[in-house]
C-alpha cells in the first residue's frame, strides 16, 4: 500500500440484508450470512492500489448484519468544486442497464449465478455523469427524488441526444452549445445509452481530448512483489542532488508509513470503529424493550414495528482521528523510521530495536503484540529486513526468534520457508479447473475446517481454499490428498487471503520439511515411524508418564495422529497457531516432537490420574493448551533432545551444505536456519520398524556422543582429550559390557555397569561402586553403550521403568566408536 501522507482515514457503515434463519443450503448447513459474503467479496478490493485511487483498508463485521469499511479519505470531494453542504446521491450515477437489473437476490450454494451487470462500461457512464455536472457547475437530478430519477434515466433510451436532453432538463442548454466539440463529444461518448455500443475505459483514453492531458500524468507502474522474478529495484531512481531529497524527507514520519501500518497501529492505540461511529451518531442504538414487535407468530413472524431508520443507507464518512496514535508515538524519535542494518556476525539472539524496547522484548508475547510503540519498531525492521529479502534472510532469522510481528506474519513465513521466485507464474500455470477425483472429498472438507472464522468460511473463502488445495494436488501427482490437509492449508490461505500463488507456495514449501511422505497413498510406515519416535521422546522426556500411558494401552496412535498430520492446526484455533508455527518455523522437522510431549504435560496431572476410558474422553475434547507455555516448553525440549534421538529414515534426506559436521552448534534454541544434519560415517543407521518399536528409548549417534562429550582427537588413534571449554559435564555414558571389555577401552568418563549384573530379580539396580554417580546424573542425558544391542535397549527400558529421564542408547554401540579411537585405555597402575 502507498504511505498516508496528506490523506486520512475514514470510515462508513451498512447493513446486509439478513436471511431467514429456517432455511438451510442445498448442502444443508445454515445459509451463509450476506455479510459474511460480503466480507468475502471485500477482500480482493484492498489489492487494488493506484495514486489515484483511494484505497481500502479493512472491513469489519458486527452485530445484526452491520459492516464497516475503512479507507483512504480525503476531506475534499468533486462535490465540493460544486457545492458545499450535501452527500453524492450514487443512484444518479448508475448506469441505465445496472437500474434496469434491479435487486438480484441469489440463492446460497448456487454454483453458477446471474453474472451483474456493472462493470468497466457502467462505470463509464457514471465518468459521463461526474464530467456532466463539472461542466455544468451543478448537481443533476436535485429536483426528482430517487425513483423519479431512475424512471428518467430509463426513459433516455427514447432519445436522440441523451446530453441535449440532459441538458434541456436542468436549464444549462447555453453552457452545453458553449462547450469545445472535443468535450461534447466525449461526453457523448460516456452517455451512450446502451452498453454494446459505449466504449471501455480503454478505448475511451484514445480520445483526442486526452491527448494533451496524458503526457502530465506518467503512466503508473505497480511495484514488483516481494517473491516474484523481476528486479524489485529495476525502477528505482534517485534525484540529482542529494541534499534536496534531504530536504523533502517529511518530518511527519507516521505520515510516510502505510496506510495498512497507520489503521494496524490506530487499532492497537485503542481506536474503536464503532465508538466513533456512534460518536458521530452513525449508529444509534435503542433500548431492547422499544425494539419488541406488538404482534408474533409461531414461526417467529412479527408485526407492529417499525423499521428502524438507523438500518438504513447513510453514506457518511466519518474521519478516524489520529490524534490518539500520535500521542502514543511522540516520544518515539525519528530514528526509529528508519532503522541501520547492519550485518551481525554474532551466533548469539540479536535485535536491532533499541535498549527501551530490548526491556520491552522480555515481557510475554501477548502484551508485546499489543503494545503500540514496539509494535512500530518491529513492523519498521521486518518491513525493512522483507524489502531486502533473500539477501538478509539471516537476519529475519534472528529477529525471528525475538518475535514476529502480526502485521508481518505471512511474508515472514514465506522467507522462513525459503519462498523465492515466479511463484504467480507457477500457480498460474496449474490446472485448478479441471475435475479430479478429489474434488467430492475436498468439497465435504472445506465447510469443516475453521468456520469459525468469518474470512475462512465465506463463499470467496472457500472457492480460494478449492483452488489452493487443487493445486497442491495436481501439482504433486505422487502424492494424494488426506483429510487434514485443508486444516494445513488454513493457516497460510488466511495470511495470504490475496495471494493465493504464495499460499500455495508456502504450503508446498512446509509439507516437505515437516511431513515429508505423509501424504503418500499408501503411508502407514511413515506414520507407523513417526509416531514410534513421538513414544520414545515421551519416555526420553517424561518417563513417569510414558510408563502410565503403555500401562493403560493409551499408545500415540489413538490421539497424536491428527496432531502431527495437519501440525497441530485440527486441534489448536488459528491464533493459537500464529504463535506456534512462529516457532515451529525456527526449527527442524523434529520439532513437532517436542510440541507434542509439551502438550502432554499440560495435561500430565490429568493422565496420570485416569485410566484408559477416561483419557480418550480428554482427548475427544482436548482441554484448553496455554499456547505461551507450550511454545517454551517445546524449545526447552528440543535443547535437551540430542539432535539424532529423533532420526528418521523416511524423513526428508538432508540438503548438503559447506558444514559436513552435522553437529548442532552450541549456541541454543536456532542460532540460525535449523536444517536436519546430513549423514556420516558416525550417524544413525536405519534400522527395521518392529525393532524400532521393540525399543523404549531413543538411539543416538556417535557423533552426537562425541559432541556431547566434548571429545577431541589430538591425532590419528591417539589419546581422547576433552576440548578446552569449561563446562560441566552434559551426559554420563554407561558402559554395560564386562569389566574386561571396559578395561581394554571405553569412552572417556565413562562408568561400568556390567549388563549381566546389573538389576536384582526384582528388576531394582544392584547397588555398586557407580550407583550412586548414575544417581547424582538423573535429569541429564545419561547415554548406555555395549557391544549387543538386545542389552542396551534391555537396559534402558529397567532406567525408564525406575524413571530416569534422558535416557537414550548409542547405535551402533561400542564397535561404532572404535574406528575414531576415542576410546581411551586406563594407565597401569604400579
Amino acid at each position: 500500500m502507498f504511505p498516508l501522507k496528506d490523506a486520512e482515514m475514514g470510515a462508513f457503515t451498512f447493513f446486509a440484508s439478513a436471511l431467514p434463519h429456517d432455511v438451510c443450503g442445498s448442502n444443508g448447513l445454515p445459509l451463509t450470512p450476506n455479510s459474511i459474503k460480503i466480507l468475502g467479496r471485500f477482500q480482493i478490493l484492498k489489492t487494488i492500489t493506484h495514486p489515484r485511487l483511494c484505497q481500502y483498508v479493512d472491513i469489519s463485521r458486527g452485530k445484526h448484519e452491520r459492516l464497516v469499511v475503512v479507507a483512504e479519505h480525503c476531506e475534499r470531494s468533486l462535490e465540493d468544486l460544486l457545492r458545499e453542504g450535501k452527500p453524492v446521491r450514487y443512484p444518479s450515477y448508475l448506469a441505465p442497464e445496472v437500474i434496469a437489473q434491479g435487486i438480484f437476490k441469489t440463492s446460497d450454494h448456487v454454483p453458477s449465478e446471474k453474472p451483474l451487470p456493472s462493470g468497466p462500461k457502467s462505470d463509464v457512464w457514471s465518468l459521463g455523469i461526474i464530467l456532466f455536472e463539472l461542466c455544468v457547475g451543478r448537481k443533476l437530478f436535485q429536483s426528482l427524488d430517487i425513483s423519479e430519477r431512475l424512471k428518467f434515466l430509463l426513459t433516455l433510451d427514447c432519445v436522440d441526444d441523451t446530453i441535449i436532453v440532459l441538458a434541456e432538463e436542468h436549464g444549462c442548454l447555453d453552457i452545453i452549445k458553449e462547450l469545445p466539440e472535443t468535450v461534447i463529444d466525449l461526453l457523448k461518448k460516456c452517455l451512450t445509452f446502451h452498453p454494446s455500443k459505449r466504449p471501455t475505459p480503454d478505448e475511451l483514453m484514445q480520445d483526442n481530448v486526452f491527448s494533451e492531458v496524458l503526457p502530465l500524468y506518467p503512466p503508473f507502474i505497480k511495484p514488483a512483489s516481494l517473491f516474484s522474478s523481476s528486479l524489485r529495484c529495476a525502477d528505482l531512481t534517485l534525484p540529482e542532488d542529494i541534499s534536496q531529497l534531504c530536504e523533502d524527507i517529511n518530518s511527519d514520519y507516521l505520515a510516510e508509513r502505510s496506510i495498512e501500518e497507520v489503521y494496524y497501529l490506530w487499532c492497537l492505540a485503542g481506536g474503536d470503529l464503532e465508538k466513533e461511529l456512534v460518536n458521530k451518531e452513525i449508529i444509534r442504538s435503542k433500548p431492547p424493550i422499544c425494539t419488541l414487535p406488538n404482534f408474533l407468530f409461531e414461526d417467529g413472524e412479527s408485526f407492529g414495528q417499525g423499521r428502524d431508520r438507523s438500518s438504513l443507507l447513510d453514506d457518511t464518512t466519518v474521519t478516524l482521528s489520529l490524534c490518539q496514535l500520535r500521542n502514543r508515538l511522540k516520544d518515539v524519535g525519528g530514528e526509529a523510521f528508519y532503522p541501520l542494518l547492519e550485518d551481525d556476525q554474532s551466533n548469539l539472539p540479536h535485535s536491532n530495536s533499541n535498549n527501551e524496547l530490548s526491556a520491552a522484548a522480555t515481557l510475554p508475547l501477548i502484551i508485546r503484540e499489543r503494545d503500540t510503540e514496539y509494535q512500530l519498531n518491529r513492523i519498521i525492521l521486518f518491513d525493512r529486513l522483507l524489502k531486502a529479502y533473500p539477501y538478509k534472510k539471516n537476519q529475519i532469522w534472528k529477529e525471528a526468534r525475538v518475535d514476529i510481528p502480526p502485521l508481518m506474519r505471512g511474508l515472514t513465513w514465506a522467507a522462513l520457508l525459503g519462498v523465492e521466485g515466479a511463484i504467480h507464474a507457477k500457480y498460474d500455470a496449474i490446472d485448478k479447473d479441471t475435475p479430479i477425483p478429489t474434488d467430492r472429498q475436498i468439497e465435504v472438507d472445506i465447510p469443516r475446517c475453521h468456520q469459525y472464522d468469518e474470512l475462512l468460511s465465506s463463499p470467496e473463502g472457500h472457492a480460494k481454499f478449492r483452488r489452493v488445495l487443487k493445486a497442491w494436488v495436481v501439482s504433486h501427482p505422487d502424492l494424494v490428498y488426506w483429510q487434514g490437509l485443508d486444516s494445513l492449508c488454513a493457516p497460510f490461505l488466511y495470511l495470504n487471503f490475496n495471494n493465493e500463488a504464495l499460499a500455495y507456495a508456502c504450503m508446498s514449501a512446509f509439507i516437505p520439511k515437516y511431513l515429508y511422505n505423509f501424504f503418500l497413498k499408501d503411508n502407514s510406515h511413515v506414520i507407523q515411524e513417526y509416531l514410534t519416535v513421538f513414544s520414545q521422546m515421551i519416555a526420553f522426556h517424561d518417563p513417569e508418564l510414558s510408563n502410565h500411558l503403555n500401562e493403560i494401552g493409551f499408545i500415540p496412535d489413538l490421539y497424536a495422529i491428527p496432531w502431527f498430520l495437519t501440525m497441530f492446526t485440527h486441534v489448536f484455533p488459528l491464533h493459537k497457531i500464529f504463535h506456534l508455527w512462529d516457532t515451529l518455523l525456527l526449527g527442524n522437522s523434529s520439532f513437532p516432537f517436542c510440541i507434542g510431549v509439551a502438550i502432554l504435560q499440560q495435561l500430565r496431572d490429568r493422565l496420570l490420574a485416569n485410566g484408559f476410558n477416561e483419557c480418550i474422553l480428554l482427548f475427544s475434547d482436548l482441554p484448553e493448551i496455554d499456547i505461551e507455555r507450550c511454545v517454551r516448553e517445546s524449545i526447552n525440549l528440543f535443547c535437551w533432545t540430542p539432535k539424532s534421538a529423533t532420526y528418521r529414515q523416511h524423513a526428508q534426506p538432508p540438503k548438503p551444505t559447506s558444514d559436513s559436521s552435522g553437529v548442532r552448534s552450541s549456541t541454543p534454541y536456532f542460532p540460525t536456519e535449523c536444517p536436519d544434519p546430513p549423514k556420516t560415517d558416525l550417524s544413525r543407521e536405519s534400522i527395521p520398524l518392529n525393532d524400532l518399536k521393540s525399543e523404549v528409548s531413543p538411539r543416538i549417534s556417535a557423533e552426537d556422543l562425541i559432541d556431547l562429550c566434548e571429545l577431541t582427537v589430538t591425532g590419528h588413534f591417539k589419546t581422547p582429550t576433552k576440548k578446552t571449554k569449561s563446562s560441566k559435564p552434559k551426559l554420563l555414558v554407561v558402559d554395560i559390557r564386562n569389566s574386561e571389555d571396559f578395561v581394554r577401552g571405553h569412552i572417556s568418563g565413562s562408568i561400568n555397569i556390567p549388563f549381566s549384573t546389573a538389576f536384582t530379580a526384582e528388576g531394582e539396580l544392584t547397588q555398586g561402586p557407580y550407583t550412586a554417580m548414575l544417581q547424582s546424573f538423573k535429569g541429564k542425558v545419561i547415554v548406555i553403550v555395549g557391544n549387543v544391542a538386545k542389552h542396551t535397549a534391555v537396559f534402558a527400558a529397567h532406567l525408564v521403568k525406575m524413571k530416569y529421564p534422558r535416557i537414550c542408547i548409542l547405535d551402533g554401540g561400542i564397535n561404532k566408536i572404535k574406528p575414531t579411537g576415542l576410546l581411551t585405555v586406563p594407565s597401569p597402575q604400579i
